[in-house]
């Protein structure tokens, strides 16, 4: 219900009035509350103060002030080289921060999701509110001031929920961990020649080295190079 909404007055009684220019309490959303991924985005559509909460494992979590090197940066290399991926590849889909429901304990807000296009009957699709629902193919995370989220909480519902590859960028350690699926349990994958590569997308390779040092140019250089062997 909005905040703008009115319930209606039960039959018999009068509606309590309020009073002209008084505002209606806000909704309490407070990181550390326990809560259903349901309830979590009631409360949570009626908080337009508040910019950003994710539910992880049952608990709401509001991140801490973006860093612009540490973790804005990053984010926007991640999605370049997404981004230049799905040009060539029409049928899939990059988001940036969407809201994806997993499971009732899980409304997470990944960095990044690459997937197939949402359908009906598909691996993903929109719900009637329009959040992205299901296990997308891979999903990416920047870790800087998260980083035990990143690689606890979060990897266990990505996980148990069947997403089949999992990237974390852990900036402050430079070092970028891209998992693999494999029989129910996330197997971290070793990089080759300094490049990780994608075992659902052919031609998704990632330079490890170029990655780490900020070098745009490069990491799309190498991925479109990928890209034109396949």
């Amino acid at each position: 219900m909005s905040l703008s909404s009115k319930p209606k007055p039960l039959k018999g009684r009068p509606e309590p009035r309020v009073p002209v220019g008084t505002r209606r309490k806000p909704v309490s959303l407070e990181s550390g509350d326990r809560l259903t991924s349901t309830e979590f985005l009631r409360r949570y559509e009626t908080r337009t103060d508040v910019k950003k909460a994710q539910l992880i494992e049952g608990t709401v979590v509001m991140p801490s002030p973006v860093r612009a090197e540490l973790h804005a940066k990053p984010d926007g290399i991640i999605q370049l080289w997404l981004g230049t991926y799905v040009l060539e590849h029409p049928a899939l889909e990059v988001y940036s921060n969407a809201t994806l429901l997993l499971d009732p304990d899980n409304a997470l807000q990944p960095d990044a999701i690459l997937c197939t296009a949402p359908q009906p009957e598909g691996k993903v699709w929109l719900n009637d509110n329009g959040y992205l629902c299901g296990a997308p193919e891979l999903v990416c995370e920047i870790a800087a001031s998260s980083v035990s989220i990143d690689l606890h909480d979060k990897f266990r519902a990505y996980r148990r929920n069947g997403i089949p590859e999992y990237l974390v960028w852990l900036v402050e350690e430079e070092r970028v961990c891209w998992f693999h699926l494999v029989e129910q349990d996330y197997v971290e994958q070793e990089a080759d020649a300094g490049r990780l590569v994608s075992g659902v997308f052919p031609g998704l390779v990632l330079d490890i080295d170029a990655l780490l040092q900020m070098d745009r140019a490069k990491v799309i250089a190498t991925l479109r190079e990928a890209m034109t062997g396949v």
